[in-house]
């Protein structure tokens, strides 16, 4: 069947295996006989990273093993999803320690991709909350990894893209809270300089992310909204079960273009009239936004588009953010969906993409000259010490990659000491030179 990431863009032909139980995952692996298997959850990474010939999807190894209502750890496989352990767990008084911007991703993709939120600076990634992974290296080997038991192996997987093997099990510490809601305060800035200003004035809030206006030059350049929050002390601990509505059709591409998203990024930074506005709102539409829009992605036409996000070291900070947002407010390719979110310091794992900085996240409709930018974005990326992130890719290329990603070796070094390499691979994988 044709398949693709979120971003609709790349599409291939392949042929695709769920298994229900770990048996079913070892009798898969036990028939491929030296052919290479790609692995997939909910299929939210954005490019190709989950794409290839042969696709094993671990979305109904979906059961939860134990709970330790003490400690909060709990014990699930990997094919479980963030939204399933919210819907469980969030009546119960628990919600998870780091999420994403959408739910509707596995506990194995989250930790393949060591996802991060908007409390990176306070709370790291989602695998600096996992206690330990149970993996399926081969049809005869399960092997656990952690901190403490096969660390190398442990590193190597947390953002290792489903390179180093099966993730069948995870062990995940979630967080108390006393309310299902969330007090909001919105902050308007006017350009780049106020808005990473106000990052460095509410850093002890523990969730931060902004919008950002990537349309708008001269003085208004960077003008964003800035929204902290914290778990509310008390309130319901309630589920939002509201019916979510959908795209049907995929939107014509036209409709996107320069004039569109200057007039929505206009209305959208101005519907905010105070200079600090104060919410009481849900969980969901905090963390969550864009979920309540049915496959959303269909926005961008059938030609899909690609997510591009990166990050900056703290001290390039402004000035490469600028030189950055310019470029892209001059090519006219600016997006309605910009986020900026600071980073606080990165952890040990060998491909893990956040970095004590900033990092930017834009959608991009893919059209034909839209790659020669993103080659000048990459290459002003490099040049100020940053990176790409692996789950939002589709296109970067190999020298990119392991110029920025200086623990590459060594996770090459992992793979084969474990040997899984040229076992668990992907169309990602080839392109940048790890298969």
């Amino acid at each position: 069947m044709n398949m693709h990431g979120w971003g609709r863009y790349p599409v291939v032909d392949a042929d695709v295996y769920a298994p229900k139980t770990p048996q079913d995952l070892r009798n898969r692996l036990r028939s491929l006989h030296g052919d290479s298997m790609t692995l997939r959850g909910l299929g939210r990474s954005y490019g190709d990273s989950s794409l290839g010939e042969k696709i094993m999807s671990t979305r109904w190894l979906n059961h939860m093993i134990s709970f330790d209502q003490e400690t909060g750890v709990l014990h699930c496989e990997s094919g479980v999803s963030l939204n399933e352990i919210l819907e469980v767990f969030v009546p119960k008084g628990w919600f998870l320690p780091v999420t994403p911007g959408t739910q509707f991703v596995t506990v194995g993709g989250a930790i393949a991709s060591d996802v991060h939120g908007k409390n990176h600076h306070i709370a790291g990634c989602f695998c600096d909350h996992v206690e330990y992974i149970d993996m399926i290296l081969d049809a005869d080997r399960l092997t656990r990894c952690s901190l403490q038991e096969n660390p190398d192996l442990f590193h190597a997987t947390c953002g290792g893209m489903g390179l180093t093997g099966v993730i069948y099990s995870a062990a995940i510490r979630l967080k108390p809270i006393q309310s299902a809601f969330i007090n909001q305060t919105t902050y308007k800035a006017s350009n780049l300089e106020e808005s990473l200003g106000l990052f460095a004035i509410h850093e002890a809030q523990p969730y931060s992310v902004a919008w950002i206006d990537c349309i708008s030059g001269g003085r208004s350049l960077g003008r964003s909204l800035l929204m902290t929050g914290d778990h509310a002390p008390e309130g319901e601990l309630m589920i939002n079960r509201k019916n979510r509505l959908g795209l049907p059709v995929d939107m014509p591409s036209s409709l996107l273009n320069r004039y569109s998203i200057k007039l929505f990024n206009t209305l959208y930074y101005n519907r905010i009239r105070e200079r600090v506005t104060e919410h009481h709102i849900h969980y969901e539409p905090f963390f969550y936004p864009l979920d309540s829009i049915g496959n959303w992605n269909r926005m961008y036409g059938r030609n899909g588009f690609t997510q591009y996000q990166f990050v900056v070291p703290k001290e390039a900070g402004y000035p490469a953010m600028n030189s950055i947002l310019k470029t892209i407010v001059e090519s006219g390719k600016g997006s309605f969906l910009a986020v900026l979110k600071a980073f606080g310091k990165q952890n040990r794992n060998f491909l893990s993409f956040p970095m004590e900085g900033y990092t930017l996240a834009l959608d991009f409709r893919i059209e034909q000259d839209l790659f020669p930018l993103l080659d000048r974005l990459d290459a002003m990326v490099l040049h100020h010490g940053g990176r790409i992130y692996l789950t939002k890719d589709a296109r970067m290329s190999e020298e990119t990659f392991k110029r920025s990603y200086p623990l590459w070796e060594q996770f090459l070094s992992v793979r084969n000491a474990h040997t899984v390499k040229g076992r668990f691979t992907s169309h990602q994988s080839k392109r940048l030179g790890l298969d």
